[in-house]
């Protein structure tokens, strides 16, 4: 009998504790820093990319580069605001659309440069945010989306009624391209680098915020508005900021958009492409540095690899979207901590 519990505390060192281990190497494992800063492997995927030109057989897909790359802007820009501060917004395509019309209209009606329609863009949608955040942000959860998308609904009919400035439903003709000294910026090819450097500097600027005093501030509203205000965090302000800043970023890619193109359409910026925004942000990961990127990997090529299933399209989209998030709810982004979990979880798996 004596002996019984010796035996017990053995088999208990030598086996569970070899689990408890494995666990304790496990969490260590998962929570261990990463071999490389946020900032160098940012730097060194946009490296990668800057290839693209010089590997793609034709010029089309150094044009689905250039809107990947737009699309990176606009999916980032919404995941800071609703991944990393919890305000869903359904007006994004709305400032998207508010930022090419601006840039467009200067550049095709005014005769300005695209090198002052780019900042007056994003000057002009930060401003609109400004107006229509200060009420609307008051506002919470379901009554927050519909307020964003009301916003959405009525940049669209503007879009479409002023036909004078905009070109209404035909759209904006006439935008100049961007140019340097003369030499304009009017193909793919030429506009991939501008495309290219802007993107980069727009996630250099998101991962500068979250790493700030600002970014750690939304995360703590987005977890606790209470106990944030309680820390002495100005919760209202951190949100109209980050609405703000959201905001301007979209005109960004809106004035890229418009000047590539040269050309803008109101249907490009309806409410449909707002909850996809939305639904990118889920599917490549919110509130992940990297889900944005997947996100937009998804959004510019899934629909020309189902281009020759138009009929099911938009079908097979949704199934596609269905199963990722049903497998994977914390989205693309964190499918290798998935695995890890599960890897995990069968090595802790007593046998």
């Amino acid at each position: 009998m004596a002996c019984a519990p010796l035996m017990n505390g053995t088999r208990a060192s030598s086996h569970p504790a070899g689990g408890d281990q494995r666990r304790l190497n496990h969490t260590a494992g998962r929570s261990a820093a990463p071999l490389l800063p946020d900032h160098w492997r940012l730097l060194l995927f946009w490296l990668v990319l800057l290839t693209v030109p010089f590997a793609a057989p034709n010029e089309y897909l150094v044009s689905l580069a250039n809107l990947f790359l737009i699309n990176v802007i606009l999916i980032a820009s919404l995941n800071l605001l609703m991944g990393y501060g919890g305000q869903i917004s359904l007006g994004h395509a709305g400032f998207f659309g508010l930022g090419a019309y601006v840039s467009g209209i200067l550049s095709a009606k005014v005769g300005l440069s695209a090198w002052i329609g780019l900042p007056a863009a994003m000057l002009a949608t930060g401003l609109a945010a400004l107006v229509i955040g200060v009420p609307v942000l008051r506002l919470r959860g379901l009554y927050l989306s519909m307020a964003t998308l009301g916003w959405n609904a009525i940049l669209v009919v503007m879009f479409n009624r002023l036909v004078e400035l905009t070109g209404g439903p035909n759209g904006l003709l006439g935008v100049a391209p961007f140019s340097i000294g003369g030499f304009r910026l009017d193909t793919d090819l030429r506009e991939f680098p501008l495309v290219w450097l802007v993107s980069l500097l727009v996630m250099l600027a998101i991962l500068h915020v979250l790493h700030s005093r600002f970014g750690r501030a939304l995360r703590a509203v987005a977890t606790n508005e209470l106990g944030a205000e309680a820390l002495g965090i100005d919760s209202a302000r951190t949100k109209l900021l980050f609405f703000v800043l959201s905001a301007g970023m979209a005109g960004i890619a809106g004035s890229l958009y418009v000047h590539i193109n040269q050309y803008a359409s109101p249907e490009t910026f309806s409410i449909s492409n707002s909850i996809l925004y939305v639904v990118m942000v889920a599917l490549g990961g919110s509130g992940t540095f990297w889900g944005p990127v997947l996100g937009a990997l998804i959004y510019t090529a899934v629909p020309q690899l189902l281009l020759d299933y138009e009929d099911a399209e938009l079908m097979l989209f949704g199934l596609g979207m269905l199963i990722v998030l049903i497998a994977f709810p914390r989205g693309l982004a964190g499918v290798p901590a998935a695995l890890r979990d599960w890897h995990g979880g069968r090595q802790a798996r007593p046998t």
